[in-house]
């Protein structure tokens, strides 16, 4: 059975950080890339950060450029966000989703995405 799981969120200070997971089972991992998104009461879910599918090739929401870092374990079946220097306005459930896509591509449309966590709240508040 296909899924993605997200772990990691929690309750952070401002200026914290948290490590999110995506643990993918059920699928051909290495052949999909993988996107964040999140979606903050009241807002539409926003693209946050995709990495490709060899890893090498990463993209970034601006508001999170230089605090966030992607990254995937392709042995583990496993894509990670770290997310330092938080914000309250970081607060969101964080979801991820898969997208067949070509080695290279960082093409993560949010209506596009073929698969999708359940995701994890994260919290940014004192």
């Amino acid at each position: 059975q296909l899924q993605l799981v997200e772990s990691g969120g929690g309750l952070v200070q401002p200026g914290g950080s948290l490590r999110l997971s995506c643990a993918a089972s059920g699928f051909t991992f290495d052949y999909y890339t993988i996107g964040w998104f999140r979606q903050a009461p009241g807002k539409e879910r926003e693209g946050v950060s995709c990495v490709s599918v060899s890893g090498e090739t990463t993209d970034y929401t601006d508001s999170v450029k230089g605090r966030f870092t992607i990254s995937r374990d392709n042995a583990k079946n496993t894509v990670y966000l770290q997310m330092n220097t938080l914000k309250p306005e970081d607060t969101a459930v964080y979801y991820c989703a898969a997208r067949r896509n070509s080695y290279s591509s960082t093409y993560c449309p949010r209506d596009g995405m073929e698969y999708w966590g359940k995701g994890t709240l994260v919290t940014v508040s004192s």
